[in-house]
């Protein structure tokens, strides 16, 4: 059955960085070649980090020269707030890019996934774990949790699965049919597609949330198929202020109000195969 088109893809070849449009790409068993390939880990708490402990990470971007594939990933160029570029493996990239984010980072590209101490959690901000979550999920108080027991196990002693620096899955999927709702929920916020990080954008002609009902289901994306997972819940990052988008705590009440907190839905990969803009997507 179709659901839609192709609008958007995005790679994000650094962890919470800005992204990159591109129009074509080869799915595989981790998602976008190149996505998320690098992170910066915190030298002062420890532990590779993303905007929601260093919401200045938004403020950077990250682009690449020459397209990476499954085989060769090359460091990805960084675009600093003030408008400077630098390779992520320059000799200078650490101690300009913690200026940048204003504190002490190193950037890494990926390890291989028996190196357990490089993706080992760091050092929470606070003992009081509920105030720890609010403060991740940008929750009020009074406000529930989203409920973790959906997540791989792994996530609770790992920033993100091991061999990996994606928050749980390697593919997110928002439609353009949601961000319309959501925009209608929040009159008064801007809704962005780059809030959201998505890899994939689907036009489709529903209304709602039609992605929600996806989950647990199989959807064929041009020469790819996707095992498609839960909803994703939001996190603070999509409150923060960066580039030409204001800082915006009340995009999150509107999500908790009315959608549960969650915004777009998780996939893997279950057939690799080649996606480009335009290409149907079909549930199976």
């Amino acid at each position: 059955m179709s659901v839609g088109r192709i609008s958007e893809i995005w790679r994000y070849p650094v962890k919470s960085m800005g992204g990159e449009r591109i129009p074509e790409t080869a799915l595989g068993p981790k998602g976008v070649p190149g996505d998320r390939a690098w992170a910066v880990r915190d030298e002062v708490r420890g532990g590779i980090r993303g905007a929601k402990k260093i919401p200045a990470l938004m403020r950077c971007s990250a682009r690449y020269a020459s397209a990476p594939s499954a085989e060769r990933v090359p460091a990805p160029e960084i675009g600093l707030p003030g408008g400077d570029t630098l390779l992520a493996d320059a000799p200078d990239a650490n101690e300009r890019v913690s200026a940048a984010v204003g504190t002490k980072v190193t950037l890494w590209p990926l390890r291989p996934a028996s190196d357990l101490e490089h993706y080992r959690r760091g050092a929470p901000d606070s003992s009081d774990v509920a105030a720890e979550l609010r403060a991740i999920f940008g929750r009020e108080p009074g406000e529930p949790l989203p409920d973790l027991s959906v997540f791989p196990p792994d996530l609770f002693a790992y920033e993100s699965p091991p061999g990996t620096y994606f928050d749980a899955f390697p593919l997110l999927l928002v439609t353009r049919a949601g961000l319309r709702r959501l925009q209608e929920l929040a009159p008064d916020s801007r809704v962005d597609v780059r809030r959201f990080r998505p890899n994939f954008v689907i036009d489709t002609d529903e209304s709602g949330f039609p992605e929600l009902a996806w989950a647990g289901k199989r959807l064929r994306l041009g020469g790819a198929v996707l095992d498609v997972s839960f909803a994703c819940p939001r996190c603070v990052m999509i409150t923060h202020g960066f580039d030409d988008l204001p800082k915006d705590p009340g995009l999150m009440r509107t999500l908790v109000r009315d959608a549960g907190g969650s915004f777009g839905i998780y996939a893997r990969v279950a057939e690799p195969g080649a996606v480009r803009l335009g290409d149907p997507a079909e549930l199976l």
